[in-house]
This record gives structure tokens, C-alpha cells and sequence, in this order.
């Protein structure tokens, strides 16, 4: 179905150095899209994607923050697709969640990466927030307002351990810390901000981004997913009204969908590098790829071990996409009738996808330079890329436990552990 979308007049280009903090995004200055189904989000998705696609080497080669890509992003409607009817939401269902991330991610992986945590923090609104929050917050979120994320931080024992603490001060709270991996902080208009209370509950304090004290610094320096500015926040005694604090502790102290919903996406963000690093290699092969000399062919493309494995790629990739529309499907049953049961089950099938994902974005960035020749490695083509995402991305949270955990399901009918990490 067509789609028509609202461009935004392109920024003034900002020169943003590690050394500094970063300046805050200017707000929308006309609202944005608001999507109306599950078809107009893949659609628009699918309108979105060539454009990502076209400077996405260009971005990672310079380091260049997709700033004009995410207004336009944000401004299609699709960071407001989860919010549900009542608030003015279409309330997608979670495989349309996933696919649209699939989509984005086979065409700039880092672009696809940043709203992951906007989409978890609409959820804990969803799950926590009062009336009154959650009409004020998705309402900000449909107008066009993209949310940020201040959660892990670098020098904890684990991924769930917190210094970042917060205190009730008057009539406001003030929090104080420092985070890392704070993917979306920087392009965000609203930080939410992961903070332990007096109470010891963890709590999610959403801030304003030009709030006094909040300092985001573009020091983000790993070798993949360059774009995504996943650097530092300091939080230096920042004020934050009663009415942004969220008891997000209710579902991340006992089982919820937040944690495999927040999964789902970076299942589908891998196995969008997976397709994305296939299509690339296929049209390689096509294109600039020599046969090999013993394979006595005209082309690489006739060259019959490169067809097989490009058969056992794309056999591959499918099993993992169908497994990331059923994990999608279970958690859409979850967030229908929720129970202990259902959220373990909902778990295990994000966990499955995520484990067939995982293994096919790794084996077909690799494989791209193995069907595709030495010339695919040329700095011209910048196709290491692909690999540096894949490889960087996968390392969100270790595929390996989660094995033991859908062996635990299964075998021994235990049940996957509280956390959001499976």
C-alpha cells in the first residue's frame, strides 16, 4: 500500500567530538506520522530501508552519526508502532515488531540498533506507568520524541549491577551516576535513566534531554555498529519531576514480557545483518567475483560450490527468520493472557531464534569474503563492515547460556531465569 512520509527539513550538520558533550537534538518541529496498522509499518519500513542503505558504508567509514536518517526515522511513525490503541497506538503485534527490524537492520544495522531501547522503555510505560504517564509519555512519543537509553553501566560485577542511585529531593528526585552503552542517549529527546532508589528498587527516571547535570559524550569507539554513538552518560545531580519516575522493578523483580520483547529486537536486528550480508555477497558474486580456476565456469556465479553454499546460507537464514515470526507470535499470546507459563514459553522462543540468528549473521559475514574473493576486501568496498556489526552486535548477551537455558525448558521443565537478558 503507498505510504506518504512526513520528511522534516534536514539539521544543520553538528561536529560532535568525543572530548565534549555532545549538543541535545532539537524536538520535531511537526508532528510525526502516526502509523495505523501492521501493514503500513512493514510498508513504511520497506520505504525507509533504501534510503538507510545508501550512505550506511559511507556513516561506518567515517563515523559519521545518521542524524538527518533518524529524524526521518522517527518521523515515519515507526517508534510509536507499539503503543497501544487506547493511547492512539496501532499496537502492532510483536513478528510485525520483528520484521520491521529485520528490514531496517539488512540495510544500516547501527540506524536499526538505536531505537531498541525506546521500544523496552515503552513497554515498561506500558506495564508501569500510571494513567496519567502514560498519556503524557506515548502522547510525547506519537508527536515525534524519540527515548533514549541510560541503563548499563561499565564497571559493575554483571550487567544488572547499579551505582547509579537516585533520591527524593522536595518536591523532585535527583540522581546521580555514570553509564555506558548508552545506545539512543545521544539522538534522544527523553532519557530514561536507570537508577537504584532509598528503597533499593530499581527504578526508571525519564529525563529531559537538555536537563541540567545530563552529559552525553560520543566516545563510542568499538570496531562495529560505529554509528550508534553507544557512549557515555554522566548524570551530575540531575532533577527529575515525580511524575517521570517509573517503579520499573515490578517487571524486571518477577516475570514479564519487557526482557524477551526487548530480545526479540536484537534477534531481528541480527538476522537483518544476516540478509544483508547475503544480498551483499550474491550481488558480489554476480558482479566482481572471478570463478575459480577449477571450476572451469565463465562466471562465479556458475561455480558450483559457491551455489551450494549460497543455497545452505539462504536455507539457513530462513530457519531463523521462521523461528524469530513464531517467537514473535508466542509473545503476542504472552502479552494477551500473561502468567508464569506463558512468559517461560514466550522466553525459550525468543531464545531459539536468537540462537539460530546469532549463528547465521556470523557464518554469513564470514562467508562473504569466502564466496566473494579477495577483491570483496578491498577498503573501496568497506564489506568488513558487515562482519564488524555482526561480530559486535552478537555479543549483546552470551548465545551460550541461552542453550543451557532451553535445555533446562525442555529437559528438566525449569523454567528460564527473571532477568530481561533471555
Amino acid at each position: 500500500m503507498p505510504v506518504t512520509l512526513i520528511t522534516p527539513e534536514p539539521p544543520k550538520p553538528v561536529q560532535i567530538f568525543a572530548g565534549e558533550p555532545a549538543p541535545a537534538a532539537p524536538r520535531p518541529e511537526t508532528p510525526a506520522h502516526v502509523i495505523a496498522s501492521d501493514a503500513e509499518a512493514v510498508a513504511v519500513a520497506g520505504q525507509l530501508a533504501p534510503r538507510f542503505a545508501a550512505e550506511a558504508a559511507e556513516r561506518d567509514r567515517e563515523r559519521r552519526l545518521p542524524i538527518e536518517e533518524l529524524d526521518l526515522f522517527s518521523q515515519s511513525g515507526l517508534w510509536g508502532i507499539t503503543i497501544p490503541k487506547a493511547y492512539g497506538g496501532a499496537q502492532v503485534s510483536q513478528a510485525t515488531v520483528a520484521r520491521v527490524f529485520t528490514i531496517l537492520a539488512a540495510a544500516d544495522p547501527s540506524i536499526a540498533q538505536i531505537p531498541q531501547n525506546h521500544f523496552e522503555i515503552v513497554d515498561v510505560i506500558r506495564s508501569t506507568g500510571s494513567e496519567a504517564q502514560k498519556r503524557e509519555l506515548f502522547a510525547l512519543i506519537l508527536s515525534g520524541l524519540r527515548l533514549g537509553n541510560a541503563f548499563s553501566e561499565f564497571h559493575g560485577k554483571n550487567v544488572e549491577t547499579f551505582e547509579t542511585r537516585i533520591v527524593r529531593q522536595g518536591d523532585d528526585y535527583v540522581v546521580n551516576g555514570r553509564k555506558f552503552y548508552s545506545t539512543g542517549a545521544l539522538f534522544a529527546h527523553l532519557v530514561p535513566i536507570v537508577a537504584i532508589d532509598e528503597a533499593g528498587h530499581v527504578v526508571v527516571a525519564v529525563a529531559d534531554r537538555e536537563a541540567k547535570g545530563l552529559a552525553i559524550f560520543n566516545d563510542w569507539s568499538a570496531f562495529g555498529q560505529r554509528t550508534t554513538a553507544s557512549g557515555t552518560v554522566i548524570l551530575d545531580h540531575v532533577t527529575i519531576p515525580v511524575s517521570r519516575l517509573l517503579p520499573a522493578h515490578i517487571v524486571y523483580e518477577r516475570q514479564s514480557a519487557v526482557g524477551p520483547q526487548s530480545q526479540l529486537i536484537h534477534a531481528a536486528i541480527d538476522a537483518g545483518i544476516a540478509r544483508g550480508a547475503i544480498d551483499a555477497t550474491i550481488d558480489f558474486v554476480r558482479h566482481q567475483a572471478r570463478p575459480w580456476i577449477d571450476s572451469g565456469q565463465d562466471k562465479a556465479s556458475d561455480d558450483p560450490y559457491t551455489i551450494a553454499e549460497i543455497g545452505d546460507l539462504k536455507i539457513r537464514l530462513h530457519a531463523a527468520e521462521a523461528l524469530l515470526e513464531r517467537a514473535g507470535r508466542e509473545l503476542d499470546a504472552t502479552l494477551a493472557g500473561t502468567n508464569d507459563e506463558t512468559i517461560a514459553k514466550a522466553k525459550i522462543a525468543v531464545a531459539e531464534a536468537k540462537v539460530l540468528t546469532t549463528e547465521i549473521a556470523i557464518l554469513a559475514a564470514n562467508k562473504l569474503f569466502e564466496l566473494a574473493g579477495t577483491r570483496s576486501t578491498l577498503g573501496k568496498h568497506n564489506l568488513d563492515r558487515i562482519w564488524r556489526d555482526a561480530r559486535t552486535h552478537t555479543l549483546h548477551d552470551p548465545v551460550r547460556w541461552k542453550y543451557n537455558a532451553i535445555g533446562q525448558y525442555y529437559l528438566n521443565g525449569v523454567n528460564p531465569p527473571l532477568h530481561s537478558w533471555i
